[in-house]
């Protein structure tokens, strides 16, 4: 039950009364000429905003939004081991606070990290859940004749450039949910089709992709992001949008961009040089050591401290 609101308390003016306090509390604890002194101060009042909000039992969406942050974090392929993670999150000023989390899928076969979910958030881990998809691989797709299918299907292929088509993007979109519904994910939580860089993209794989999200759109128990390569990312992002509002979504998708140009572990992603970046990858296989313990890791920052966590519905 929401707490009784007095009738002269409204959201606005009591955001505007916390959010000056907090500011000038911060403000007079340290000097404006420090670098991160307005970062502390923004989130400060951001942080009073959602105190207030809790107090008159309504949402602060721009709260949220301020607190988007930058929290780092990494991928990689294999999952690291049960003790590995442990030592590496509660290692004495640990740097990353959320990890990539691989679902069986037609181009990741490894099943290392099933299973995994309620340990690594036992552990205190935020997850952004990955499915990697079909890919060109740098191929221009052949046509999904009849032969062609059947020599996919005598081979057993799962994962081939030729696979690229909508049918299949809806097939693989099922088998994303059953996965990510398999590993215990909340409702609404969100979901990154992995697409990798294409110096040209075929509108197959266009195709694929919207269908992909589409399918997870229409079921409505999670919702699509990408990961995608600064080269792609903004048709990539224009026609995912465009999914959300054909499917009377309002949220914005969650779009994760890689690239290593200009990448510093300070930065926030929407420096990658997009607005819509919620995340950005910006070291590929670099060799990082965490209590004494060395992996070969992918580099994030996130604007979310757990990207795949649920979603707040927007009215």
């Amino acid at each position: 039950m929401r707490p009784r609101r007095r009738p002269d308390l409204s959201l606005k003016r009591v955001v505007t009364l916390l959010a000056a306090l907090g500011a000038i509390g911060i403000a007079c604890g340290r000097s404006a000429t420090e670098p991160d002194a307005s970062t502390a101060v923004a989130d400060a009042a951001a942080k009073v905003a959602q105190v207030a909000a809790a107090v008159t039992g309504q949402d602060a969406p721009l709260a949220d939004e301020q607190l988007d942050g930058r929290h780092l974090g990494f991928d990689t392929h294999t999952y690291p081991g049960d003790k590995t993670m442990r030592a590496w999150k509660t290692a004495a000023d640990a740097p990353y606070s959320w990890v990539g989390y691989y679902l069986v899928s037609p181009c990741h076969k490894d099943d290392s990290w099933s299973g995994k979910r309620q340990t690594l958030t036992d552990m205190g881990w935020g997850l952004a859940a990955v499915y990697v998809g079909q890919q060109t691989w740098g191929r221009t797709p052949k046509p999904l004749t009849a032969k062609r299918q059947a020599q996919l299907a005598k081979a057993k292929a799962t994962c081939n450039a030729d696979l690229l088509s909508a049918d299949r993007g809806a097939a693989d979109g099922r088998d994303a949910i059953a996965r990510t519904a398999a590993e215990g994910f909340a409702p609404r939580s969100v979901v990154f089709l992995d697409i990798e860089r294409m110096e040209k993209m075929p509108q197959v794989m266009r195709d694929y992709y919207r269908a992909w999200a589409r399918t997870l759109l229409r079921d409505g128990r999670y919702l699509p992001g990408v990961y995608v390569h600064a080269w792609n990312a903004q048709v990539v992002h224009d026609d995912l949008k465009a999914e959300f509002v054909a499917a009377g979504v309002k949220e914005e998708p969650r779009i994760w961009v890689a690239t290593g140009r200009g990448f510093d572990e300070s930065k926030s992603p929407k420096d990658v040089g997009f607005t819509f970046a919620g995340m950005w990858q910006g070291m590929i296989d670099v060799a990082r050591a965490v209590a004494d313990i060395k992996l070969p890791v992918d580099v994030n920052v996130s604007s979310w401290i757990s990207p795949s966590d649920p979603a707040r519905a927007v009215d």
